[in-house]
């Protein structure tokens, strides 16, 4: 999610900026000493990002890594952005921000589903941002126009893309996933209204969704 409409036309410290965030019922994210207000969500964005974290928890569930939902804030200490992504992963020991204990400063990947008002945002600035984080080793991008994730990876030589789309699986190699982005997309597609009358208990049974998400076989 994107934020640029400010909400406090003044100079505030990141431990202002905590305080706020601490009496608010919404979030914000903060940059060179001003808070922005943070663009709502649709109830497509929430159920998308949902199935994300859904999926990389099921995957990497009994190791090292932890994920958290946009409710986790993250600090890029080289630039000072305060944020929320949809999605965060830390392996390891989490790494407080040394202002605030709940802010954490050592993701190792992060996902943001992008819409049509924080798809430049996301791809962009924000990008520019992330990229600061020593720890991060990829950066994932999720459309919400189209069948498709785009993977960010950090290597030896710089940041590379690639796009998994329709029919397509995305690797995340720093946590040694693989995402099937039809599946993805499929169980976050809103269920329809029943229409007609309703089947009978035992004709209703349906077959268990296959995980959208896997460890990558060595």
């Amino acid at each position: 999610m994107s934020a640029r409409a400010v909400v406090h036309p003044v100079f505030y410290s990141f431990r202002d900026y905590v305080r706020v965030e601490q009496d608010s019922g919404v979030k914000h994210e903060y940059l060179a000493g001003q808070i922005y207000a943070m663009a709502g969500g649709t109830a497509e964005h929430a159920l998308l990002a949902a199935v994300i974290s859904s999926e990389l928890t099921v995957a990497l569930h009994g190791g090292r890594c932890r994920v958290y939902t946009s409710d986790l804030r993250v600090r890029v200490r080289k630039t000072g952005l305060g944020t929320y992504p949809d999605v965060t992963v830390v392996c390891g020991p989490r790494e407080p921000d040394p202002e605030d204990e709940n802010t954490v400063t050592n993701p190792i990947v992060l996902v943001e589903v992008a819409s049509k008002s924080t798809e430049k945002y996301d791809r962009g600035e924000k990008f520019e941002h992330y990229k600061q984080i020593r720890s991060l080793r990829e950066y994932v991008i999720v459309s919400r126009r189209e069948r498709a994730i785009e993977v960010r990876r950090r290597t030896a030589s710089g940041w590379t893309s690639h796009v998994a789309r329709a029919g397509e699986k995305a690797v995340l190699k720093s946590v040694d996933v693989t995402l099937d982005v039809d599946a993805i997309y499929l169980a976050a597609t809103e269920v329809a209204p029943e229409r007609g009358r309703k089947s009978q208990s035992g004709d209703s049974r349906r077959s268990p969704r296959k995980g959208a998400a896997r460890r990558r076989s060595r």
